[in-house]
């Protein structure tokens, strides 16, 4: 088998969560970058990802980097690269999206149109033609351009991995399900805690935790660009991966999963996307208000995408909303909190310092994961003398 590097995007701030799923899945990681990780794996290494990763934005292969500061150099980088290994003579190729940050090129549709004009002139000298049909298989192509360096890859997902399949109706704030996974994975939540969405919406949150909990791989039932690279990667491949993914699954599990949220076609639209997830059996859906949430037992976790001004309501409405969040998390007993949003006032309203707080960009949005960790710590007072 070939040895590839693999790179996989993933949101800005939570590349360290990629980094274990990596890890755990079995390869190294070669390089970390700012919303991006690298490493090493093979044609089952591309399945694998795929179908398991469920922090990952896509998988990609990269063909090649080299420095760039005018046209020529990049055509000539992109010319040099040996296409042919990767591209068969009927392959549709094309680059799919160029980006370029703080780089001499800068234009998306002319690295795009001269990239293409490259693997062109590559092709024709290696398959010895002047015209190409590409009625074949597609692979598509991404370049981004950082401080003048390119880097050139596969893309081998096609649509992002966080269509995991099950969401067709969502609410009107959704989260994706990659980043939902990864919040998740960055707190103490386990399978046998409690876990409580107060505004569940689509319900992302319950349906992301409840997969993890049961073990199952969150892209096994949706479809890859790189699946029809018959030239590259054995079809028994995905096939086996499939297998090794449907061994895993354990829906037995039992979890107490619940979500709310104020808003009644909104629960129905969460437990249709459950029942597609094969999750529903495990989440208590409710139509209920923040402000009424309750739980009798102890060291339980919430973890919400509350709205937050920007798209859902009006900003002299978050006050009271975020009062209501302090008071219903002081009535649980040893709980802790996880909440992302953009609101600065979070820990004024909710009513105590936050434990952990950490900078995500949902989309272009920029965030806070705020953490409360447990209790309230009592003061201390002075020792007597």
């Amino acid at each position: 088998m070939r040895t590839f590097d693999l790179l996989v995007p993933c949101h800005f701030g939570l590349e360290a969560v990629l980094k274990r799923e990596i890890y755990d899945l079995g390869y190294e990681i070669t390089k970390v970058e700012d919303g991006r990780v690298t490493f090493e794996g093979d044609e089952e290494a591309i399945c694998r990802a795929n179908i398991f990763l469920r922090t990952a934005e896509r998988v990609m292969i990269q063909v090649g980097r080299f420095k760039a500061t005018t046209f020529e150099e990049l055509f000539q980088g992109i010319k040099n690269l040996p296409w042919e290994e990767y591209i068969p003579e009927d392959g549709k190729f094309w680059v799919k999206k160029a980006s370029s940050i703080n780089s001499k090129l800068f234009s998306p549709s002319d690295i795009q149109s001269i990239a293409k004009k490259a693997m062109v002139e590559r092709m024709k000298q290696k398959y010895h033609k002047e015209w190409f049909k590409e009625d074949g298989a597609a692979y598509p192509v991404r370049i981004f351009l950082l401080k003048d360096e390119v880097t050139v890859a596969l893309d081998t997902s096609g649509d992002s991995l966080h269509k995991r399949g099950y969401r067709t109706m969502t609410s009107k704030a959704p989260l994706t399900e990659t980043l939902a996974a990864s919040l998740i994975m960055l707190t103490p939540w386990r399978k046998d805690r409690i876990l409580v969405d107060p505004f569940c919406g689509s319900g992302t949150f319950p349906i992301e935790a409840a997969m993890i909990a049961a073990n199952i791989a969150p892209g096994m039932n949706r479809d890859f660009t790189a699946e029809e690279w018959t030239n590259m990667i054995d079809r028994k491949l995905w096939y086996e991966c499939v297998k090794e993914a449907e061994d895993m699954i354990d829906t037995t599990v039992k979890v107490d999963i619940q979500g709310y949220d104020i808003d009644g076609d909104v629960i129905k639209a969460a437990r249709e996307n459950a029942k597609r997830a094969g999750v529903e059996h495990m989440i208590h859906f409710q139509q209920r208000a923040v402000a009424d949430l309750r739980h009798p037992k102890k060291y339980g976790f919430i973890i919400t995408n509350p709205p937050y001004g920007e798209r859902l309501e009006d900003k002299a409405d978050l006050p009271e909303l975020y009062t209501q969040i302090g008071q219903a998390y002081q009535r649980l007993d040893s709980w802790s909190m996880f909440l992302i949003t953009s609101y600065t006032e979070t820990e004024k309203y909710i009513g105590r310092k936050v434990d952990k707080n950490r900078k995500i960009y949902n989309g272009m949005l920029k965030t806070y994961f705020y953490q409360f960790l447990g209790p309230k710590p009592p003061k201390k007072r002075n020792k007597e003398i």
